[in-house]
């Protein structure tokens, strides 16, 4: 490689990347649970595997009623870990609601390929940044504010 010219990518922050919110959870949550065919679905942490890169489905729904109130997520959304086992990233295959356990990456296809944010989310550099910005001494998390921050490697 020697005498040839490498061309770095610009660092830009995910918050002009892209949209980041916060889920939200109705409270007391099993009074909005609900097992009617109509329901939202409800994603979890427990809805997304180990090693998955996509959810498809919830296994509870929520009332359509409580819905209304709640953060929607799309297909092709990406959604985000924020607590516990902070920064692993999911990407939307259903419509639904999902709780403050999450956030929600939107609006990014301007700026960025799918699979290229979700590998970029993944890779050792963005987990190095999450690790260093977590908060919390009992339970590490993320937030909004933070994750706006972190830095990725885009095209220009």
């Amino acid at each position: 490689m020697s005498g040839q010219l490498v061309r770095q990518w610009p660092l830009k922050p995910l918050g002009e990347l892209c949209q980041i919110r916060r889920g939200q959870s109705p409270r007391p949550i099993k009074s909005h649970i609900t097992d009617d065919e109509d329901g939202v679905n409800w994603i979890k942490i427990s809805d997304a595997g180990d090693d998955g890169k996509y959810i498809f489905h919830s296994k509870q729904k929520i009332h359509r009623k409580s819905a209304e109130k709640l953060v929607v997520v799309n297909d092709g959304d990406f959604i985000l870990t924020n607590s516990m086992s902070f920064g692993r990233p999911y990407i939307v295959r259903t419509t639904g609601c999902v709780h403050d356990g999450w956030l929600i990456f939107s609006e990014y296809q301007n700026h960025l390929n799918q699979d290229y944010l979700y590998y970029a989310l993944n890779s050792p550099n963005v987990s190095n940044q999450f690790e260093q910005m977590a908060r919390g001494s009992t339970v590490r998390n993320l937030n909004i504010e933070l994750v706006k921050k972190t830095v990725l490697s885009v095209s220009s």
